[in-house]
């Protein structure tokens, strides 16, 4: 097992760009474009040499976009929690819809969102209100 590591340090300074969990937008959009060429070279050939470095590109882009991108078949809470996450909000920032209680409520699904609530979340996160629906 030591050797394999020790082969590993030899060449991680040249692979750790494509080989680690991007944290930024620039090196996510960097891994995209490994995984673009990536799939020009290997193609549908699974047995092709670079086919386990696709596969693994792509669960790294993957890991990234379901931390940082609105999941399009998500729940309506569970986007109103990604967005509050994503923008550092907590219950209080969400006066817009009403008092404490009904925030509570609603972030734990006894609620349902109301149609001026879902028109007061799209403007305040300049998003489509039908993320909401």
């Amino acid at each position: 097992m030591i050797l394999e590591i020790e082969k590993v340090k030899n060449v991680w300074h040249d692979v750790k760009d494509i080989l680690s969990v991007p944290h930024t937008d620039k090196q996510y959009k960097k891994l995209v474009k490994v995984l673009d060429e990536l799939i020009d070279e290997v193609g549908n050939n699974e047995k092709h040499q670079l086919a386990p470095l696709l596969e693994t590109v792509g669960n790294l882009i993957e890991e990234y976009e379901n931390d940082h991108f609105i999941q399009p078949n998500a729940e309506p809470i569970e986007i109103l929690k990604f967005l509050m996450e994503e923008n550092n909000l907590t219950q209080k920032d969400l006066s817009i819809l009403g008092s404490q209680g009904v925030v509570s409520e609603i972030l734990s699904g006894k609620r349902d969102l109301n149609v001026r609530q879902i028109k007061a979340l799209a403007e305040k996160f300049n998003i489509s209100p039908a993320v909401f629906i």
